[in-house]
């Protein structure tokens, strides 16, 4: 699985990893994008923001690998937001009932707001 990932840092100095995975979040590589996210958060402590843009298909391997994600970010005290979701994919997936949503990425960014202790 191709996925791009560039780093920023937003105004209170914390570390913002941007995910944008393309192809299908499946059975075949959702192992693969879980360990690409749980190195960033063991290693940097850090925000999320998982653009799914370039994802054309999400099964339930993919929705509980972003659901691993999102528990993992908030044990270290960081974030994790998910853009760019195909209405398509919202529908089938019904990943809205699950995880918080927005429609672009700089949403996401503005959004950026660490899980409650």
């Amino acid at each position: 699985m191709e996925i791009e990932e560039k780093k920023l840092t937003n105004q209170d100095g914390k570390n913002v990893i941007v995910f944008k995975p393309k192809g299908r979040l499946d059975i075949t590589t959702s192992w693969e994008f879980s360990l690409r996210l749980k190195k960033c958060i063991s290693n940097l402590n850090c925000h999320i923001v998982v653009n799914l843009s370039q994802i054309m298909f999400i099964d339930s391997t993919g929705l509980n690998s972003l659901v691993a994600g999102m528990r993992d970010a908030y044990k270290a005290k960081g974030s994790f937001r998910i853009c760019n979701l195909h209405p398509e994919t919202k529908l089938v997936t019904m990943m809205d009932m699950v995880l918080k949503i927005f429609e672009t990425e700089e949403e996401a960014l503005n959004n950026i707001i660490p899980f409650p202790s």
